[in-house]
């Protein structure tokens, strides 16, 4: 079943999603082994949604983040971070992501809406495991 999302919403949630996708990949770089092991998973999850919404869109393919986030992420390989710091910067990066999706479902026709729900899923268990991390990191 094809998406009847607007291709720009389907877009910017691509856009954001690889956006974070490549914001866990430059944390984990920075992180211990235990914890690089975690934010790849997480990263292999969006993957996997970035796929699953890239193959809805006929035609146009976004392989790339946006000039935005790569301009954050550049800024951020300026400023030292220590692993609990990584770990608030995903959590709100993540939730924000959820929120945007949350917000196409909201908008989208009802068997647009039933598509990116399915992948709530995916998206609400990257987002328990970074605020249990973010309970972890305060101790």
């Amino acid at each position: 079943m094809a998406l009847q999302v607007s291709p720009s919403s389907c877009q910017r949630l691509i856009r954001r999603s690889i956006d974070l996708c490549e914001l866990y990949r430059q944390a984990a770089a920075a992180c211990e082994p235990g914890l690089r092991m975690v934010l790849g998973e997480n990263v292999h999850t969006l993957t996997l949604l970035i796929d699953d919404l890239q193959a809805q869109l006929r035609g146009e393919q976004h392989e790339r983040a946006s000039r935005a986030g790569w301009w954050y992420r550049r800024l951020l390989a300026y400023r030292p971070r220590d692993e609990a710091g990584w770990i608030r910067l995903l959590a709100r990066h993540e939730r924000a992501l959820l929120r945007v999706f949350e917000q196409c479902i909201a908008v989208a026709p009802p068997d647009a809406a039933v598509i990116l729900r399915r992948q709530l899923p995916r998206l609400r268990s990257i987002d328990l495991d970074m605020l249990s991390l973010v309970g972890m990191a305060r101790y």
